[in-house]
């Protein structure tokens, strides 16, 4: 059932997308009294699962879920119908338009999808506001697992800045991270600053999906699942236990629960858990390896900012308030996104191994439905969707945009079999990306499993 729910709202998100980027395209040629001679979702190679001509222009639903388009005559574009192009151009076909018409056709998709972008972020600060955990409410610093050790972080270390600009939200220190060259943190009362490892993305997309962040704030030690074989099956030890004292010393965190047990290796203690708001002394077996045979439970950042531990800041949006708002959080969208396909062009930082397909975006979805958690991924892939869209590829928006303007401002058109030529090399260049980045889709399933 999760894997039918998670691919239910990436069909949708796509869907949306899809159709409202061909619909940019589609209204300017409209306008401009260019014949749009079919709009479809998804590719029909060969047969559609649905078609209906209304007017000029046949609409239908392809069967390959990889895309969509709209084909205007006089265009060459995904379809590479050069027999028409061959012909004298007609009053109504792409070639025959203005420069500057065609240009906004081509800008109309990517236009959409940024604009669709901000309206679905303002649409979200006005009904659900924004939540965030302040840095400076994580007052113990970080938990650091094996990678964040590799690059020099510790656990407790609090961390002020990432390239030189502090950070305001805790939400936000792993695309900083990503994105960053060094960072200041404050250990034991000094102030240090260190440098990002070059390949430290490599190494973060080498970890396994089940392995969790290299950081997190720390949270306590809530017994999880304990297992028949456990040696504290019998104990009376319960899930959702926390655990707060060890043989009556206390303990905050989960991360200093080992080196408390260790020492009392094959001895039975006392150990101190809270439950429904009660303290209770459970006596416990410890393992000659320090451990107490329980997996640990999780614990929502609501829960811990009500022990405490962490606080979460709360801010609601009128919805004047919600359209800057929607706008500057758009922005940073991108520029988030900008930054990392920075790193991807960059060989030495092995983030190009992390490229992911349609199996890495059908994974961001939740196994659950939720409509905030929806519309922030898919404004997420809205944004993504027209910076991709931009680039100056060949049978990309971006290409074609990079040929008229080039006609515009030398005032000499390509030929047609020139943009034919760049047409195949682009929608080649295509298919290798996305033969690699579903490659490594594949890849990582195979590595995380066995």
């Amino acid at each position: 059932m999760d894997i039918v729910i998670k691919v239910s709202q990436f069909l949708l998100s796509l869907s949306i997308l899809i159709v409202l980027h061909e619909l940019g395209h589609f209204i300017p040629a409209k306008i401009f009294k260019t014949k749009v001679e079919k709009f479809y979702l998804f590719f029909d190679y060969k047969f559609s699962l649905f078609k209906k001509k209304i007017g000029d222009t046949v609409y239908g639903i392809g069967w390959i879920p990889l895309g969509g388009y709209v084909k205007i005559a006089g265009m060459i574009d995904e379809s590479m119908d050069t027999e028409q192009m061959k012909e004298e151009p007609k009053p109504y076909e792409f070639r025959s338009k203005p420069a500057w018409q065609r240009l906004i056709i081509m800008l109309g998709g990517v236009t959409v999808n940024f604009i669709l972008g901000i309206v679905i972020y303002i649409f979200i600060l006005s009904i659900w506001g924004e939540q965030y955990i302040p840095n400076d409410s994580v007052k113990d610093g970080i938990w650091v697992q094996e990678l964040g050790e590799k690059i020099g972080l510790q656990t407790g270390d609090k961390i002020l800045m990432v390239d030189d600009e502090p950070v305001e939200k805790f939400d936000r220190l792993i695309i900083n991270f990503i994105n960053g060259h060094n960072y200041t943190i404050e250990r034991n009362g000094q102030i240090i600053k260190k440098d990002i490892p070059v390949d430290f993305i490599e190494d973060l997309v080498a970890r396994k999906r089940d392995e969790g962040s290299f950081i997190m704030y720390r949270i306590p030690f809530i017994i999880g699942k304990i297992p028949d074989s456990s040696l504290n099956i019998n104990s009376g030890l319960k899930p959702k236990d926390m655990v707060i004292a060890i043989n009556n010393e206390p303990v905050t965190y989960f991360d200093e629960v080992k080196s408390k047990l260790l020492p009392y290796a094959n001895q039975t203690i006392p150990l101190t858990v809270k439950r429904n708001g009660e303290e209770k002394n459970i006596d416990v077996k410890i393992s000659n390896e320090g451990t107490i045979g329980v997996y640990p439970g999780g614990i929502s950042a609501t829960d811990m900012s009500k022990l405490g531990l962490i606080s979460l800041k709360n801010r609601s949006y009128t919805f004047a308030e919600a359209i800057p708002g929607g706008f500057k959080k758009a922005y940073n969208t991108l520029l988030d996104y900008i930054g990392q396909i920075k790193k991807v062009l960059n060989p030495k930082t092995g983030a190009y191994k992390g490229l992911g397909g349609f199996m890495s975006i059908g994974s961001i979805f939740p196994a659950t439905w939720d409509w905030q958690t929806f519309l922030n991924i898919t404004a997420f892939l809205s944004i993504m969707l027209g910076f991709m869209n931009l680039l100056p590829i060949p049978a990309l928006d971006g290409g074609h945009v990079v040929f008229t303007l080039y006609e515009m401002i030398s005032g000499r058109k390509p030929s047609d079999k020139f943009l034919e030529y760049a047409q195949i090399a682009g929608f080649i260049l295509l298919i290798a990306l996305l033969l690699f980045a579903n490659g490594n889709d594949v890849y990582k399933w195979l590595t995380d499993r066995f």
